[in-house]
């Protein structure tokens, strides 16, 4: 993707974390979700398609809870922070991300129709996605995870585009 170069001079640091920050916001502007493109309006014929190469691994099935940031929030089986998205319908069949949107946010998937949770007290169901998996709900709303998220306790999603969040063990939408 971007290779930068270290010489030890401090200028060079700097221009590498701020080649760092821009492509940062890049990768965030591209999963915003706005009119067209990437951020999966579900308006198009898409459907769950290929995910990039790019794009992480589904999580293990199951949901949990752990401490972040933002208090209490519901987690893929593997820790990685769950969340919801705006321009899906609550209690929809159907996903709205599609297409290129599913690279930069992966369903959370569950190997049965009736998926597991530690801690989580909302209401758990699933979808079928078009290739006959299921896609994790809580409370009706489709689950994802998001690539930008590195590590366990990450919530580098809050918030991006003003349409995707972070849910409480309830279910809830924390923020917007």
């Amino acid at each position: 993707m971007m290779l930068v170069r270290a010489y030890g001079h401090r200028a060079h640091g700097r221009h590498a974390l701020a080649i760092g920050g821009i492509a940062l916001a890049l990768l965030l502007a591209g999963c915003s979700g706005g009119t067209g493109g990437s951020g999966g309006s579900g308006s198009g014929s898409g459907g769950y398609g290929a995910p990039s190469s790019q794009a992480p691994a589904p999580a293990a099935s199951g949901l949990g809870v752990a401490d972040s940031s933002l208090g209490k929030i519901v987690v893929d089986g593997e820790g990685m922070t769950a969340y919801m998205f705006d321009k899906d319908t609550q209690g929809t069949k159907t996903s709205a991300c599609t297409g290129e949107c599913l690279a930069k946010w992966p369903p959370i998937l569950s190997d049965s129709s009736t998926p597991k949770a530690d801690g989580v007290t909302g209401t758990l169901a699933t979808i079928d996605t078009p290739d006959g998996k299921h896609q994790v709900t809580l409370d009706g709303w489709p689950l994802y995870t998001f690539a930008g998220d590195a590590a366990k306790g990450d919530v580098n999603g809050q918030g991006v585009g003003g349409i995707w969040w972070v849910l409480s063990p309830a279910g809830e939408k924390i923020g917007g």
